[in-house]
């Protein structure tokens, strides 16, 4: 079912990505195109006759795979989809998998993470603020959820660091 994309299907996938996720949980355009020079990040689609159903943004680093972007065209969620993709790729991981998720302090945000927890990841309580993703955007307050277990606090940090220092070009001060 999913694909690996190439850059060539950057404005698509774009544009369900500007349709599915708030400014300050996304990059400008043309920063999101660059990460596809990036070694590590990979973007995997779900298509059905060349339409563009879905798709998971990720980051295989040698030991966790961080999904950064998951998100199935609005007229076609709630139908299995999304669960189908998600556990295509968790299979296929052979390593542990992460994805941050916003505070469970609205309906949208509990949903989200209740899809993700029927799907087998939990939610870590430690506290963690994504870096702004591009100039003039705002950190946010998320949670790391992690696929069949939950972490330690050492893992955490590891992973923490990691996701700073790779994905958002971050250095703690």
């Amino acid at each position: 079912m999913l694909e690996k994309i190439c850059e060539k299907d950057f404005d698509e996938i774009f544009a369900v990505m500007k349709a599915s996720f708030p400014q300050d949980e996304m990059r400008k355009k043309e920063e999101q195109r660059a990460l596809f020079c990036e070694s590590e990040y990979t973007v995997f689609a779900a298509r059905e006759e060349c339409v563009l159903l879905g798709f998971l943004a990720v980051w295989d680093f040698p030991d966790v795979l961080y999904i950064e972007h998951f998100a199935v065209d609005g007229r076609l969620r709630g139908a299995g989809l999304g669960t189908k993709m998600l556990g295509e790729l968790v299979r296929a991981a052979e390593k542990p998998v992460c994805l941050e998720v916003e505070l469970p302090d609205n309906d949208i945000a509990k949903r989200r993470i209740g899809f993700y927890e029927r799907n087998g990841f939990l939610l870590n309580d430690y506290p963690y603020i994504q870096p702004p993703l591009s100039a003039g955007q705002k950190s946010l307050p998320l949670r790391i959820m992690t696929y069949g277990r939950k972490i330690s606090q050492d893992e955490y940090e590891k992973i923490k660091r990691l996701l700073y220092a790779r994905v958002y070009k971050y250095t703690e001060v």
